[in-house]
């Protein structure tokens, strides 16, 4: 008779005979599961349990769901590519928000070979090939993928970990990975092959250009439909294309990667720019600004020259290399050294709109999503370590506010841990994830662990942000760091006299103004809230007889500030509407005989709403306290 072992699952404890696997476990308790996770560690349905374990069903509906679910959709991808291309060489096929890629070396796919891909991954659906983990010796990997000089670097990788290698079968296609996966191909129901782009092998030109196909994946088809409907959208809403619609910024071949602002996209910003002071102020921040270029001999010892110096540029300045700062904390780091401080001083906070420059790849570059030059509403805390929690406190609430203001009411927060390459001593980094957590909880606030993604010198949350069309942006963070003040030995006189270590918080609401603007764009469609419109207000004349009449209500709104323009060319009233409903303006007031004679306005609202006989003193009224109250 087979031990029994006890498994808990949710609430409820059950006995199963030792050996059950976690697929037999699910079906007993009829959930849908695609992997799961006993004691903790993430695992296949079909791993046997042999001891009492703890036992957590993963769905679609999770973060390691989606992950699980679209890396197997690349497995299968790379499956129906050898099958139909087998010179081609597959790489790695990671998961990406909302999808996954694969990168092989091969010559370049066209969009035809895309979908005869996607027939072929069908019909791998269809034949239901079982999902197979196996650990083999390092030697044997070795010899399995003797053909693929790839796999070959990443093998011997995992040798100096001095693990066995983990590989996952499907057919006949073999495939290194630490897995999980969904049991059978046939969970992979509904996919599509988005688009095809050059890669660099570990993201490094002086490598192997491979080409690499994404993809996304949904387990139903009705899904994948509406991911398709949203991409639609999306285009529609696409920034670069309203941007140049609007005459708010530009991009050059003289400048790759480097946004040229406009006159009305310098009013956006400054509206933005203008707001993130005055909560600064109202925050209690100190406003500073760092040097653009600073000494080689600083960003060595930031850790910034070990960790990031293939993002940064370099110039020589009286034969000394120097950067541009990829980052503005080192700056602020010296301006509090350039005084002492007493616990008393504590907390400082200092405030940059910083700007910064990272050498991005060019395949890379989107707009003002991904740029080479970009301006950072950066912020560093300097406290003590019993005034740290209430710090991340005062700093969740910040963004909140900033975030609501914007119209981002929903997101999500995501704790990362301890990095590979990170600096600081295993205290330090639990202290500063223990500061993290609990200033979450005590906020009940629901976070998600992101396990080994934190910044190299501390853990941090980051702030997800969703826009109209349910897509997650990461934009705000806040950092715990404990490294950087004894790196660069920062120091405060405490209450007893003697000199102690102050905590540093890195904070970042917006993240990137070029960004956050380009997800504002895309957001709103284009159509901006009064407040942050760089024309509020279109007047237009029915004849040019009117144009007094019409410069003196123009004038009249420009008094209290705001942005107004009259269209008195000799075109047609409806032309003229549809010119300013085009240019996304909130407000149309037409003026004629009728108008002149009472002294009144025509208001045509964004959403095409008329309103005859208005007085312009009750409009004004109006729009100044939409304008005011950031509507």
């Amino acid at each position: 008779m087979a031990k029994q072992i006890t498994i808990k699952c949710g609430k409820s404890k059950n006995k199963y005979a030792s050996g059950v696997t976690a697929a037999d476990v699910a079906k007993d308790k009829k959930i849908d599961a695609l992997a799961a996770s006993v004691n903790d560690k993430l695992v296949d349905l079909s791993t046997k349990i042999r001891k009492d374990s703890e036992i957590i069903f993963v769905t679609y509906d999770t973060h390691e769901g989606k992950e699980i679910f679209h890396h197997s959709t690349a497995h299968l991808m790379a499956q129906a590519v050898i099958k139909l291309y087998p010179k081609a060489l597959p790489t790695i096929g990671p998961t990406i928000e909302g999808g996954f890629y694969y990168d092989f070396d091969h010559s370049p796919f066209s969009p035809s070979d895309l979908k005869g891909i996607e027939k072929e991954m069908r019909k791998i659906v269809t034949e239901k090939l079982e999902v197979k983990r196996k650990q083999i010796p390092y030697k044997e990997a070795l010899k399995l993928f003797k053909k693929n000089k790839y796999k070959i670097e990443l093998i011997k990788e995992f040798e100096k970990e001095g693990k066995k290698v983990s590989v996952y079968q499907q057919g006949k296609f073999i495939d290194l990975c630490r897995g999980p996966h969904i049991p059978n191909t046939s969970y992979l129901k509904a996919f599509k092959l988005t688009k095809v782009s050059s890669a660099y092998w570990r993201a490094d030109s002086k490598k192997d250009s491979l080409q690499r196909i994404y993809g996304v994946s949904f387990p139903k088809e009705s899904q994948l439909k509406n991911y398709l409907r949203l991409k639609l959208e999306a285009a529609k809403r696409d920034h670069r294309k309203i941007g140049k619609e609007l005459d708010l910024f530009s991009f050059h071949e003289e400048g790759t990667g480097f946004p040229f602002w406009h006159n009305k996209g310098m009013i956006i910003w400054d509206e933005v720019m203008n707001y993130m002071k005055a909560m600064l102020k109202k925050n209690n921040y100190q406003e500073v600004r760092a040097p653009l270029i600073l000494n080689k001999e600083l960003w060595l010892k930031s850790g910034h020259w070990d960790h990031y110096k293939n993002n940064m540029y370099f110039t020589l300045i009286d034969g000394q290399e120097h950067a541009v700062k990829p980052m503005n904390c080192p700056g602020h780091i010296l301006i509090y050294k350039n005084s002492i401080h007493s616990y008393r001083d504590l907390p400082i906070r200092m405030g940059e709109f910083g700007l910064v420059h990272r050498h991005e790849m060019s395949g890379v570059l989107a707009g003002l999503f991904r740029v080479r030059s970009f301006t950072q509403d950066d912020a560093h805390v300097f406290c003590t370590e019993d005034q740290l929690k209430d710090e991340i406190k005062k700093l969740i609430d910040f963004v909140t506010e900033v975030y609501s203001t914007f119209g981002f009411k929903d997101y999500q927060i995501e704790l990362s841990t301890k990095p590979q390459d990170s600096m600081g001593s295993d205290d330090m980094w639990k202290n500063a994830e223990n500061a993290l957590s609990a200033a979450l909880k005590e906020k009940k606030i629901d976070y998600k662990i992101n396990p080994g993604d934190g910044a190299f010198y501390g853990p941090k949350i980051d702030f997800h942000i969703k826009d109209c069309m349910g897509r997650s942006w990461q934009c705000g963070t806040i950092q715990v760091d404990f490294s950087m003040p004894e790196r660069f030995d920062l120091t405060y006189e405490g209450k007893n006299n003697k000199k102690h270590r102050p905590v540093m918080l890195h904070r970042a609401i917006l993240g990137s103004m070029e960004r956050f603007i380009g997800i504002m764009i895309e957001h709103y469609a284009g159509k901006m809230p009064a407040w942050l419109s760089p024309v509020q207000v279109k007047i237009i004349t029915v004849a040019d007889r009117f144009n007094k009449y019409a410069e003196g209500v123009k004038a009249k709104l420009e008094e209290e500030g705001v942005r107004v323009e009259v269209d008195n060319k000799k075109e047609t009233i409806g032309r003229k509407v549809r010119e300013a409903q085009i240019q996304k303006i909130n407000y149309i007031l037409t003026v004629g005989e009728k108008e002149e004679k009472t002294k009144t306005i025509a208001v045509r609202t964004r959403d095409n709403k008329v309103k005859m006989g208005v007085k312009p003193d009750k409009f004004l009224k109006d729009i100044v306290k939409e304008i005011k109250e950031k509507r």
